[in-house]
């Protein structure tokens, strides 16, 4: 069985790692190129840096940024924001991400998913979906940070993803989203069920107990998180110890 993956992400806002909740209220939680290579010493399996007002300013992610941190890790490196042509990842790809995320740009023309995947490998092209769930179950996705519904749900959108190429799934649960209670477990569960890609998801970790069950009972492929790594609250060699413990099967 594959090792489960845990990735810490840098939401990065003009030049500084932000974290918010639920997209909103953001705070600044330090240097994205110090934090970079802090998770990298630490044990990290991945890293992803995510330009998350990029989309909405209508402007491309910031590559000196992306040089400064990929110059210092050396782990997988996936970048995001902003990317919305095959241009935009090569440049991306040039400045040492190994990985891109596409997400707005992907739900407003789907086929810059067959020609990443087709050009560059489906090994590449990370689709990102930013979903939440109403008060009658239904999940929709959304643009621009989260802050435009589309009339796409998660799973019907997810397996046309699938279908059309994309190497991983990142799944954030917009209503998990900075709250520390538990990712989306029964929606991950559900995508698992029927993707034939990995699923990295994102949105909800507080405890560790919330790692070990994404992975027992989500069904992910890869925990992603930010705060509880920023801030201190969770240190990536003690988590990996812990889901060791619990059977969980992580590169340590």
């Amino acid at each position: 069985m594959l090792a489960k993956r845990i990735i810490p992400c840098l939401d990065v806002k003009d030049g500084q790692t932000v974290k918010g909740t639920n997209f909103l209220q953001l705070r600044q939680a330090g240097d994205p190129v110090e934090l970079g290579k802090l998770y990298s010493r630490q044990g990290a399996d991945e890293l992803v840096f995510l330009d998350i007002t990029a989309s909405h300013e209508g402007r491309k992610t910031f590559t000196d940024m992306v040089q400064k941190v990929a110059a210092e890790i050396d782990i997988p490196f996936t970048v995001g924001g902003g990317i919305s042509e095959l241009a935009d990842v090569e440049r991306m790809l040039n400045a040492g991400a190994d990985k891109i995320s596409i997400n707005s740009a992907a739900l407003r023309r789907p086929e810059l998913i067959d020609e990443i995947a087709n050009h560059f490998g489906s090994q590449v092209c990370v689709v990102a979906i930013d979903a939440q769930q109403d008060e009658v179950g239904e999940w929709t996705c959304y643009l621009n940070g989260g802050r435009i519904p589309t009339d796409r749900n998660l799973f019907d959108w997810a397996k046309e993803v699938n279908e059309r190429g994309a190497g991983e799934i990142l799944f954030t649960s917009m209503n998990h989203d900075g709250v520390k209670h538990g990712f989306a477990c029964d929606a991950l569960s559900r995508l698992a069920s029927f993707l034939t890609i990995p699923v990295i998801a994102s949105g909800g970790a507080g405890r560790m107990e919330d790692f070990r069950d994404v992975f027992d009972i989500g069904h992910a492929d890869a925990a992603l998180a930010a705060s509880v790594f920023h801030f201190g609250q969770i240190g990536i060699p003690q988590l990996k110890a812990y889901l060791r413990k619990e059977n969980i099967n992580v590169r340590i």
